[in-house]
This record gives structure tokens, C-alpha cells and sequence, in this order.
């Protein structure tokens, strides 16, 4: 069998500078697989430095600092002395001036372009020029959901064979606690088990109206624990949070604190009216956790057939789903098996194999129009 060949990847590590989002946890995961699954190649990621991603394959630089011109000018002319064999963009961006080798980039959802009033003003750049040029001009464009590809389908006319559908992975830590380790995490976390937990970025398209009002109409309620950041245009959802009995708010919690509140939770409840992806019902799987999500986006093609999924604008089938999930103890059983079951399906591993084959048919390519 040949081995597989030894690249030189320069890699967009932009995302590395919000660890806790979607974007961080993508670009950190996947360079950690892509750097074990080819101890034979190098990436070379330009971004903010990060420990835990320091090893002999993976050498880590800064970006020129000035915010436009160092990125889409300064940047390109630094990788043309590098001599690199692909770029590879974790962000789904390329710089504005033209780069010296093939390039992949990986992207994870277009909702600003189908719900522009979900996100905030000032980003006439980006969403202008820097994003439909990156998909204009790159070589490869991997999609990760096929909801997401039939959106670059329809929005932007990418023909399929540019898209590649690599889905993400589940790191091992997302895993069932044995009892000892519950109460461990019960103690510190200040949380009794059995709530109905919310995890992500409080914006308009994470729903959390319709959540709050299906979960207020339980007949049995546990409380409605939220863990994310303040995001945009959320100062309404924020004031009904604050103010509502029962709704305890965490604020951000560290990446490795997420396993523990998975398996305190009852069940996850993820409304989000629009989805890429949907990584952190995918989490709480892995802990064995029930889950409950929209009917919508790429969220039913994650969770398949081992979670509730509700139309997001069905308060009553929220509520009704919300209490299947919490108090149904055989349906929250069979829940937990299929969704262990379901996300063993989904690795780091698999997504890191998929993309460097990407890379090493766009090299080739390269290669033979050279």
C-alpha cells in the first residue's frame, strides 16, 4: 500500500482566538487529527499561539497584526517564501490577494446570508467580498453537512463537484460519568442533576424564546440551566432570562467543564431556528444525554433517529417533547442509547482522513496542471 504524501500545509488559524465557539473547537480539533493522522507533514497555522497544540508537527506563527492590509496583503506575501503545497482555511476565508498554491477551505454555515436581521451591522468586508471571493476561488470547499452544501448550492451556485461533505467529530472526553464522578461534578458545579440545559451563543437564531416558552408550560419543571455568551440582539431574550424563576445562568463554560454538565443535564434542548452543523447536540450524545432539537437545517441530519426533533416554531411540541425527554424514564433509556450509538459514528479521526484526501486531490491536481 503507498503511503500516503508528506505535505506542507499553511493553515488559516484565525478561529483559535475563540476557543469556546463552534470555529475554535473546529480548527483546534481537526489540527490536532490532521498533525496524528500525518506525523509525515507539517502545518504551519498562523494564529493566536496555543499550548495545547504544540507538538513537532504543528509549528505555530503570527499573522502580520495590521487587521486588513497584514491579512489580505502582507499575509500572501509571507506564504510566497514559504513554499508551502496547499492552504488550508479551518474559517472558510481566503485572503483577498491571490496565494502561490492550491487552496481547501472548510465551510460551516451561510446564515447571515439567508437571515441577514440575525446578525449584527458592520460587516460589509466580509460579507461583501471576502467570503463569496474565498468561495469563488477556492480550489476545494468542504461542506460540513450536506444542509450546508446545498446552501452553497443555491445561494452562491457552487457546483457540486468543488464540495466535499466532511462531517465534524466528537472529541473522547464527551463520554458518560460513572456515578463518583457525577457528584464530583454535581459539588462543583453547583447543579443538582436532571435540568433542562441550553449550550451555545445567546442570538437570535439559537431561539430561545420558543425554548423559554415551551419549557414555562412543563407541568413537572426542572430548571432551564444556560450556558453561552451574551452575543447580539439579545437584550429582549436576556431581560425574560434574567428575570424568569427557574432559569439559572452560567455565562461562558470552559471547553473542559462541558462533559460534566452534559451528564447532569435531563436533556439538552437546542431550538436554533438555523444550524451548520449542530456540534453540541452531538456532544451531549457522546455523554449519553437525551436531546431535544429543531426539525430544521442540519440539525435532523446529525441527530437522526436518536433525539426528539421539533419545528421550532411549535411551543406546545416543545413542551410536550421537553417532557418526554425528562420524565419518560424507558423513552429516556432508548434516547441515550441510540445517541451514544449515533455519535460513535463521528470522529475527529474520520474528519481529519477526509480532509487530507481533500488536500491531496487538490495538490495532485496542481501538480499535473504545472
Amino acid at each position: 500500500m503507498t503511503a500516503p504524501p508528506a505535505l506542507h500545509v499553511v493553515v488559516d488559524g484565525s478561529g483559535l482566538a475563540w476557543p469556546a465557539a463552534g470555529i475554535g473547537t473546529y480548527t483546534g480539533e481537526i489540527l490536532r487529527a490532521l498533525a496524528r493522522e500525518r506525523p509525515t507533514s507539517c502545518l504551519v497555522v498562523y494564529g493566536p499561539s496555543q499550548p495545547e497544540l504544540a507538538c513537532n508537527r504543528l509549528e505555530q506563527r503570527r499573522a502580520p497584526s495590521l487587521r486588513l492590509v497584514g491579512r489580505h496583503l502582507l499575509w500572501p506575501l509571507q506564504l510566497r517564501r514559504l513554499g508551502a503545497d496547499v492552504y488550508f482555511g479551518p474559517a472558510g476565508t481566503l485572503p483577498l490577494a491571490p496565494l502561490p498554491m492550491p487552496s481547501v477551505i472548510t465551510v460551516h454555515d451561510l446564515a447571515i446570508y439567508r437571515h441577514p436581521e440575525w446578525f449584527p451591522p458592520g460587516q460589509p468586508l466580509s460579507v461583501r467580498w471576502v467570503v463569496p471571493r474565498s468561495l469563488a476561488r477556492a480550489d476545494r470547499l468542504i461542506a460540513v453537512s450536506r444542509s450546508t452544501a446545498g446552501d452553497l448550492a443555491e445561494l452562491f451556485e457552487i457546483p457540486p463537484e468543488r464540495v466535499e461533505v466532511v462531517a465534524e467529530g466528537v472529541a473522547g472526553r464527551y463520554r458518560p460519568l460513572g456515578a463518583e464522578e457525577l457528584e464530583q461534578a454535581s459539588h462543583r458545579l453547583g447543579l443538582a442533576p436532571g435540568f433542562v440545559l441550553f449550550v451555545g451563543t445567546i442570538e437570535p437564531r439559537k431561539n430561545l424564546g420558543t425554548l423559554l416558552d415551551g419549557w414555562s408550560r412543563m407541568r413537572e419543571r426542572p430548571p432551564l440551566v444556560v450556558a453561552g455568551t451574551w452575543g447580539w440582539r439579545c437584550e429582549a431574550i436576556r431581560a425574560r432570562l434574567e428575570t424568569t424563576r427557574g432559569v439559572r445562568l452560567l455565562g461562558s463554560v470552559p471547553p473542559p467543564q462541558l462533559p460534566s454538565l452534559y451528564n447532569l443535564a435531563g436533556c439538552l434542548a437546542h431550538p436554533a431556528w438555523y444550524e451548520g452543523f449542530g456540534l453540541t447536540p452531538l456532544e451531549a450524545m457522546a455523554c449519553g444525554t437525551p436531546v431535544v432539537v429543531s426539525s430544521t437545517s442540519s440539525l435532523p441530519e446529525v441527530v437522526g433517529n436518536a433525539g426528539l426533533t421539533v419545528d421550532p416554531a411549535d411551543v406546545e411540541g416543545w413542551t410536550e417533547a421537553l417532557e418526554r425527554a425528562c420524565h419518560d424514564q424507558d423513552l429516556r433509556r432508548e434516547l441515550s442509547r441510540r445517541g451514544r450509538e449515533r455519535a460513535a459514528g463521528f470522529s475527529w479521526e474520520r474528519a481529519a482522513q477526509a480532509t487530507w484526501e481533500v488536500m491531496d486531490r487538490v495538490v495532485a491536481t496542481a501538480s499535473h496542471r504545472a
